[in-house]
């Protein structure tokens, strides 16, 4: 079945990401079930998509018919009982890899034997989730970018197993969502954070050697090197938690002692500051996500 004829489209986990994936999916016009650990879990999950393309339809942006017409499209699933009829899921639960592996078995067990499963991990092999699956052939990796509606990346990750009408399927499938499509092997971070960590990272040892303030760092990077963002401030963005794991897996994996995660870095996860999804990071942020201060 090609890219156009998937038109039912699941996505495990209501989080940041799930969320941003399931807006792209149904303002596409594709029919998306919305899963998490609990219906009520998955309902909040569609509760703050609406929330955010109500302030879509306050700037003139959306028009309130787009908005309802849309949030119709998307169906809050009680765990992942929701995914017997798709035609294709993302995954897009936290960076735990027996997580990941215990989803892909019970997906794998109640989807259509004929559908896709992908995984929107950032660093975990794909071949070794399609290992878990009746379904090698049928599974692959399609790494969103964050903030999901507004990055146009979909970088995807072919598994050992991962048959060509899979990737072909999966590649338009992303052209359809209004996407870029980069193709990577399973290795360690893929494309994007094979190069996007050690940068991070370099970040925080610059940081910790004193050479200079956040502010200076990130300014740094906008300025000097024509970022939209500084490494710090996308550290905070993307979840200190989620760079500390990627950083690790390049670690381990590689055995290379450059990839070796800066001790601010581990630090801050340690005392619980992940970022904005805590409210504190490099930098302190208030209840809107609006930077106050910084943290060090």
């Amino acid at each position: 079945m090609s890219g156009a004829n998937r038109r039912r489209f699941g996505v495990i986990g209501a989080g940041q990401m799930g969320r941003g994936i399931a807006q792209v999916a149904a303002g596409t016009g594709f029919s998306v079930v919305l899963c998490d650990a609990t219906k009520a879990l998955a309902e909040a999950g569609k509760s703050t998509i609406g929330a955010s393309l109500a302030k879509l339809v306050d700037k003139g942006k959306m028009s309130a018919d787009d908005r309802a017409a849309l949030l119709d499209r998307i169906t809050a699933s009680d765990g992942l009982a929701g995914l017997a009829e798709v035609d294709i899921a993302v995954e897009a639960a936290t960076e735990n890899v027996d997580i990941k592996l215990g989803l892909f078995r019970e997906a794998d067990r109640l989807m259509p034997k004929e559908a896709i499963l992908s995984s929107n991990t950032s660093s975990i092999s794909i071949t070794r989730l399609a290992g878990a699956t009746s379904r090698p052939a049928q599974v692959i990796g399609m790494h969103f970018m964050n903030p999901v509606p507004l990055m146009k990346l979909v970088e995807i990750v072919r598994g050992v197993q991962t048959s060509d009408a899979t990737y072909d399927a999966v590649k338009e499938l992303s052209i359809q969502l209004g996407k870029t499509v980069i193709t990577s092997k399973d290795a360690p971070g893929f494309l994007v954070n094979r190069m996007l960590i050690p940068f991070l990272n370099e970040a925080c040892f610059a940081l910790e050697q004193n050479l200079g303030t956040p502010e200076d760092i990130d300014a740094g990077a906008r300025l000097g090197l024509n970022h939209p963002m500084g490494p710090l401030e996308l550290a905070d963005l993307i979840g200190l938690d989620t760079t500390l794991f990627i950083a690790e897996v390049l670690h381990r994996e590689f055995g290379d002692s450059k990839y070796r995660p800066a001790t601010i870095l581990k630090n801050l996860v340690a005392a619980g500051w992940y970022g904005k999804k805590t409210g504190r990071g490099f930098y302190v942020y208030d209840d809107k996500g609006q930077k106050t201060g910084r943290s060090l």
